[in-house]
């Protein structure tokens, strides 16, 4: 997120009028804690992969309201001066903690939770979930496809598909969390250090006389890097023999040696597979072969089972909109409100089972068997519990409660980092490299049948037995 971009009053109206509500009822300084979470992980899937944190942090430590924003909000005539005039001096003073880029993250835990004064807690609930439910979508896409690729390199193209230049920009970001290997996009290199790619359209080819010009006029040009696209017309009766043709004539002649070729229609499948025999019959083993066209995990599992010799994929609009589901529904909830000192559980009570959130201000911990480092299932408690991984630990679920487990020799570790304390970010996010490798290593901690595609098997995410206790109190109360 640019700072240089004001993002203040990208709020909902309710979250305004709400604060000046609480302002005028005396609750200005009262202390409430929100969480974020979600409820179904995109596509069906077994979990999803937190991203964009690092946009958050920029968002949240550039909060304020300049005099354009308090003349608009005057014009409105449903706001006290007091209200406007604590606007206009505001200044962010909550605590914020989320789990890192890249984790793995399971419906119902809280993936980022606001403590501080409720005006400010409430007022920053549309641009909490704006940036984690985006970023969030697209590197849980993206994570699927590369998993889908099996160890060749995927390069995100779907910046002139994207929902707007924005969510072209973070889309490419949170593709690269997920495990792409680069992007089209250029100002992701520049701004993220994103490696960008790319060679050629069918414009180029196209412009030229005849299609060996074309080809021969950009090995000229990258002899380096020279990767043709071979469809514009016909892959096997022109594409490919042109462009051995030029790698004869123009790239052998000076020791080079060609990079690739890329298809982006047709039967992929069978084309790939003659390609590759007339690259090897040619003597270029070595040369890869790249594929497009509308991938997504599905497509790409067919091809590489089908026996497809391809080397590496580029997928645009089924990766940077999320085609197939394009909503991460995440939802940020009051937990806890302070009084007298002491903070409160709250709990939302609904008549979809699902929609019935989890009180008091919490915490969550993944608990990870000591010998294989396997993620055996995360735990929900009140912030200040601690998990003894030195002691048996029995963990249960929490709807159907006679289903326990006794959990020994494991290691907990809490998820959720703490980004800003009293309105001060005292956090570093880490280089988008390093947070796609910690992604890599986060989701290999996982058994397979959680990552599976089809039906995967359900994590499970606990609550502490203090926790549970509260939650179970609340509701024999409000069922009354």
């Amino acid at each position: 997120m640019n700072p240089t971009i004001n993002h203040t009053m990208l709020a909902d109206f309710y979250q305004l009028t709400m604060a000046n509500g609480y302002l005028e009822h005396g609750f200005r300084d009262r202390e409430a804690c929100f969480d974020m979470f979600f409820r179904t992980v995109p596509d069906g899937g077994g979990f999803a992969v937190m991203a964009g944190v690092e946009q958050l942090i920029d968002y949240l430590a550039n909060l304020s309201f300049d005099d354009e924003d308090i003349a608009f909000l005057r014009s409105k005539g449903c706001f006290c001066e007091e209200f406007l005039d604590y606007l206009r001096n505001f200044k962010f003073s909550c605590d914020v903690w989320a789990i890192p880029e890249g984790t793995p993250i399971f419906p119902g835990e809280p993936i980022v939770t606001v403590r501080g004064p409720v005006m400010q807690a409430q007022f920053v609930e549309t641009m909490v979930l704006l940036t984690i439910n985006h970023q969030s979508l697209i590197a849980t896409k993206a994570n699927r496809i590369c998993r889908a690729a099996a160890g060749r390199a995927v390069m995100e193209f779907g910046s002139r598909r994207a929902q707007g230049y924005d969510g072209a920009t973070y889309g490419a970001r949170a593709a690269y969390i997920g495990g792409c290997a680069a992007t089209a996009n250029t100002i992701c290199d520049r701004d993220f250090g994103i490696p960008a790619t790319g060679t050629m359209a069918h414009s180029w080819v196209m412009l030229f006389d005849s299609e060996y010009e074309a080809f021969k006029a950009y090995a000229e040009t990258y002899p380096d890097s020279c990767t043709l696209l071979i469809d514009t017309y016909s892959v096997l009766k022109s594409g490919m023999p042109n462009a051995i043709r030029v790698f004869d004539e123009v790239l052998k002649p000076r020791g080079k040696r060609p990079k690739g070729v890329r298809i982006d229609s047709g039967d992929i499948t069978y084309l790939t597979r003659q390609m590759r025999k007339m690259l090897d019959d040619a003597g270029y083993p070595d040369c890869k072969i790249v594929a497009s066209n509308s991938l997504d995990e599905y497509i790409i599992k067919d091809l590489l089972t089908q026996g497809a010799p391809i080397d590496s994929f580029g997928v645009g609009e089924r990766l940077i909109t999320s085609r197939s589901e394009p909503v991460f529904g995440g939802v940020y909830k009051l937990s806890a409100v302070e009084k007298d000192g002491v903070m409160v559980p709250k709990l939302k009570v609904s008549e979809n089972v699902g929609k019935i959130t989890n009180p008091g201000f919490k915490t969550v911990w993944r608990l990870y068997e000591r010998g294989t480092n396997k993620a055996i299932a995360d735990v929900m408690t009140l912030f200040d519990e601690v998990i003894d991984d030195t002691q048996p630990y029995v963990i249960f679920d929490p709807v159907n409660t006679w289903k326990k487990k006794t959990v020994t020799d494991f290691v907990a570790r809490r998820l959720p980092v703490q980004i800003f304390r009293r309105g001060e970010c005292c956090y570093q996010c880490p280089a988008i490299g390093d947070v796609r490798v910690y992604c890599a290593a986060q989701v290999a901690t996982l058994w397979d049948e959680v990552k599976r595609f089809e039906n995967p098997h359900a994590y499970y995410v606990d609550l502490s037995r203090k926790l549970w206790d509260i939650k179970r109190e609340l509701l024999d109360k409000y069922s009354v």
